[in-house]
């Protein structure tokens, strides 16, 4: 267990990252035709695909941020924001279930659209399909994992996988031995994830590198009809 532990934990992650950066990049170099969505709005745009959209996106968002920060948060800085492992524990069990719940509900609506609507499934790429899938399954280990931790409220378990984290993104040795007594369930979620940044740049997600942030202080076009 010891050495499937570091290939998965110690290993992996390096090659994921790896993969994720630079595949990205020679993506974008040779391919930037397929730099985008596949919007299929066109095809089907009902109002519980609309609902769905919102809620997927809006919950795996929050939890992409809320993971980034509390995995790398150092433990030295929880007293500064009022938080103990216990109540920091707590905050992400709560928090990250209601996310985690709105981007399931919106995940189903939006894979049963995928796999169902006739004219979206003939449109679709099994990269698509793929990644949608990888996401709903790793949405349900993650949540999974909330029952688990409220046996637990003291935080150690919240901590190892902090360290784990922390120790990955500073390259120092030893990372993987923080997992070494974590539940499965914790284990699967990490590696589900890993398999996220792994599979990224050979699906649809690389189009989140180009958010148009400028939009956002852009001025407003005025646009004027005209009299023929």
């Amino acid at each position: 267990m010891h050495t499937t532990d570091f290939i998965l934990f110690q290993i992996y992650p390096y090659l994921a990252g790896t993969v994720f950066l630079f595949g990205s990049l020679v993506r974008y170099d040779m391919s930037q035709y397929t730099w985008k969505t596949n919007s299929s709005q066109l095809l089907n745009n009902s109002m519980l695909f609309q609902v769905g959209s919102v809620l997927f996106h809006l919950g795996i968002i929050f939890l992409f941020f809320g993971h980034l920060i509390g995995l790398l948060m150092p433990h030295a800085l929880y007293p500064y924001f009022g938080l103990t492992p216990h109540s920091k524990q707590l905050l992400a069990m709560i928090s990250g279930g209601v996310a985690g719940a709105a981007a399931l509900i919106g995940a189903s609506i939006l894979l049963y659209r995928r796999l169902f609507h006739r004219l979206v499934r003939a449109q679709s790429l099994r990269g698509d399909i793929f990644i949608l899938v990888l996401l709903y399954v790793q949405l349900v280990f993650g949540l999974a994992t909330i029952p688990i931790s409220a046996q637990h409220l003291d935080g150690s378990e919240m901590i190892a996988l902090a360290e784990w984290a922390q120790h990955i993104v500073t390259f120092r040795p030893g990372a993987s031995a923080y997992l070494a007594g974590v539940y499965w369930v914790f284990k699967v979620h990490l590696f589900l994830g890993l398999t996220v940044f792994l599979a990224f740049p050979f699906t649809r997600l690389v189009h989140i590198w180009s958010v148009p942030y400028r939009y956002v202080a852009r001025r407003y076009q005025v646009v004027r009809g005209h009299k023929v």
